[in-house]
C-alpha cells in the first residue's frame, strides 16, 4: 500500500523539497499550501495538490477532509508551514506581525495536526515531522515573536510525544539554522536586498537538506524514532555567531 505524506506549505522551500524528496521514496504526495499554481510539480503525477492556508480553521478543516475522502488515512504528515515577520524590538513590535507568526506557525500547527490524527490513527504506522527552528531554543535581539513562535512549536512538539506515547506514531522535530529559501523575503517584506544580506559570506543550508533530513527521519524502521534533529551550516556556531568571508575587493 502506497505511503500517503501530507506537507503544508509546499508551494516553495522545504516544503517543496520535501514533497519532491518524498515522491522519490515511494510516497504519494499531497501538497498543500495558498498558492495552488504552484503545486502540481511538487505533488507529482500520483500526488494531489490542494489549497491550504494554515491560519484559517475552515481551510484547514477542508483540506484535511479532502484528503481522508480521497485516501482514508495519512502516513506521514509535514507541518513545514510557517516563518517569521519582522525584526523590530519587542519595545516596537508589531501586533500584526506578532499575530501573523502565531497563526502561522503555532495556531496553524494546532489545527492541522488535531484535524489529521483521526488518519494519522488509521494508518498502520503513523508520523509527524514538525519543522521547527534553532529558533525554538535560541534568542536574538529582534526575534522574540519568531522565536516565542518556534519555542511553542517546541514544547507542543513534546507535549505530542507523551500524549501519544503508546501509540504507534512518531513524533520528530528538525531544527534547521540558516537555510537560503523564500524566509528572509517573507520577513523582510519583499526587500529581497536585507534578505540576500542575511547569508552573505557564507555558504547556508539549501532546502533540499532539510529535505533529505525529513526523508531519513520518515525512512527508519517503524520502532526507530528520530526524536529531534539539528541542522545548522558549518558557518554557523548558534543564531547570532556566524563566520563570514569578507567579500573579494574589485579589482
Amino acid at each position: 500500500m502506497t505511503p500517503v505524506a501530507v506537507i503544508t506549505g509546499a508551494s516553495s522551500g522545504i516544503g517543496a523539497a520535501t514533497a519532491v524528496a518524498l515522491g522519490r521514496q515511494g510516497f504519494r504526495i499531497v501538497a498543500g499550501a495558498r498558492r495552488v499554481e504552484r503545486l502540481g510539480q511538487v505533488a507529482g503525477e500520483e500526488g494531489l495538490a490542494l489549497r491550504l492556508d494554515v491560519t484559517d480553521e475552515q481551510s484547514v478543516d477542508e483540506f484535511v477532509r479532502e484528503v481522508g475522502k480521497r485516501f482514508g488515512r495519512i502516513d506521514v504528515l509535514v507541518n513545514n508551514a510557517g516563518g517569521a515577520l519582522g525584526l523590530n524590538p519587542i519595545a516596537e513590535a508589531k501586533d500584526d506581525e506578532w499575530i501573523g507568526m502565531w497563526k502561522t506557525n503555532v495556531l496553524g500547527l494546532m489545527w492541522m495536526t488535531r484535524a489529521c490524527l483521526p488518519l494519522l490513527r488509521k494508518a498502520r504506522h503513523g508520523h509527524i515531522v514538525n519543522i521547527g527552528s534553532i529558533a525554538g531554543f535560541e534568542t536574538y535581539k529582534g526575534g522574540a515573536g519568531y522565536t516565542a513562535a518556534k519555542h511553542a512549536v517546541r514544547a507542543i512538539t513534546k507535549t505530542l510525544r507523551i500524549e501519544l506515547n503508546g501509540e504507534p506514531i512518531r513524533i520528530t522535530e528538525i531544527a534547521p539554522g540558516l537555510v537560503e529559501t523564500e524566509f528572509s523575503v517573507v520577513r523582510f517584506h519583499g526587500d529581497r536586498k536585507a534578505a540576500k544580506a542575511v547569508y552573505e559570506g557564507l555558504k547556508p543550508l539549501t532546502a533540499e537538506d532539510i529535505a533529505d533530513c525529513v526523508v531519513f527521519a520518515v525512512t527508519r524502521p517503524p520502532h526507530v524514532d528520530i526524536d529531534e534533529m539539528v541542522v545548522r551550516p558549518v558557518a554557523q556556531a548558534n543564531v547570532t555567531t556566524v563566520a563570514r568571508k569578507a567579500p573579494k575587493a574589485k579589482s
